[in-house]
């Protein structure tokens, strides 16, 4: 049961995801492809990375990570920003285009966490937090950055 309703709620989180990917995926100059709006997610999650530890958690090759940040700086959704421990190494970061394109993404989960908010007592919430805490924390070593 717990699975199951595990993979229920993952999946249509998943499917306004995509729906939002493919809302924002247009045949228009400067806009993103699907495998550009993946890669620019995945540099979002991984908290300004640099190309290296991109390519790392992708498992490709550093040219194709380096081929894939041009083509996302080239369209404005990314920017190299140098390290400040090492000048010679940058970090990709996200730009205002990027930031306005990413919260339609985030307003769904803001509207979810609302309904749960006003549907559930607060000490239910608080459980619900806790849990989600210590999933992300313990119980996700692999997606770790």
């Amino acid at each position: 049961m717990l699975e199951a309703n595990f993979k229920e709620v993952y999946e249509k989180f998943e499917l306004q995801f995509f729906r939002k990917v493919f809302e924002q995926v247009r045949e228009r100059d400067g806009s993103l492809s699907a495998m550009e709006a993946f890669s620019v997610e995945v540099i979002y999650l991984l908290h300004e990375p640099t190309v290296g530890q991109f390519a790392d958690f992708l498992n490709i090759s550093q040219s194709n990570a380096t081929y894939k940040v041009n083509n996302l700086i080239k369209k404005g959704y990314i920017e190299r920003q140098n390290s400040q421990t090492d000048r010679r190494e940058y970090h990709l970061v996200l730009s205002e285009k990027f930031l306005n394109y990413v919260g339609l993404f985030n307003s769904y989960e803001r509207a979810v966490m609302q309904r749960i908010e006003e549907r559930f007592p607060e000490e239910e919430v608080q459980i619900f937090d806790k849990i989600l805490r210590v999933m992300s924390d313990e119980l996700m070593p692999e997606t770790d950055s």
